[in-house]
């Protein structure tokens, strides 16, 4: 008997959200890499090695490598080779499920669910942070001015989204 084996993504069967003023969409998964370095001050480093990939901040010492695209062996081996010794490779892609939310209300929507002061001066374009999201725990990333990317687990994705679109619900 031959068996095959399929991906279906997490989040596959959710369509984006679109509401008045607020969009929810379910990211391609693609690539998430988390990076240790062994200096926390190894960023400016790492950014000088890898280009102009998607570098966000998780913890002293470490980030995340986001991306669009799945890596294949090669390009995760031919990354390892240009981030050595500066910092290692775990690759989260399998296990992380990414979420965009969108729009002039995005930062009322995730007030909602967050402590993190989501103001302009306090968190802007480019800062990220381990946040909790209600009860669940995400990598929050300001991705543009009304734009925000939530990294979850991926056995916590159907549960964020959900409570995601409920929040923005007064927003249809």
């Amino acid at each position: 008997m031959s068996m095959t084996l399929r991906h279906h993504p997490v989040l596959g069967g959710k369509a984006a959200l679109r509401l008045k003023d607020v969009t929810l969409e379910a990211l391609p998964e693609g690539h998430v890499l988390q990076l240790l370095a062994a200096a926390p001050e190894a960023g400016p480093g790492l950014r000088e090695r890898i280009g102009d990939s998607d570098l966000r901040p998780l913890a002293p010492g470490q980030w995340l490598l986001i991306g669009n695209a799945p890596l294949t062996p090669e390009d995760l081996t031919g990354l390892e080779e240009r981030l050595k010794p500066v910092a290692d490779i775990v690759d989260q892609s399998h296990g992380r499920v990414r979420i965009a939310l969108s729009g002039p209300a995005a930062r009322a929507v995730l007030a909602k669910g967050t402590a993190v002061d989501l103001d302009a001066a306090a968190f802007p374009v480019g800062h990220a942070a381990q946040t909790l999201i209600g009860h669940i725990g995400a990598h929050l990333a300001r991705t543009g001015e009304d734009s925000f990317e939530l990294t979850v687990l991926r056995g916590f994705a159907e549960s964020l989204w959900d409570d995601l679109a409920q929040m923005a619900a007064e927003f249809a």
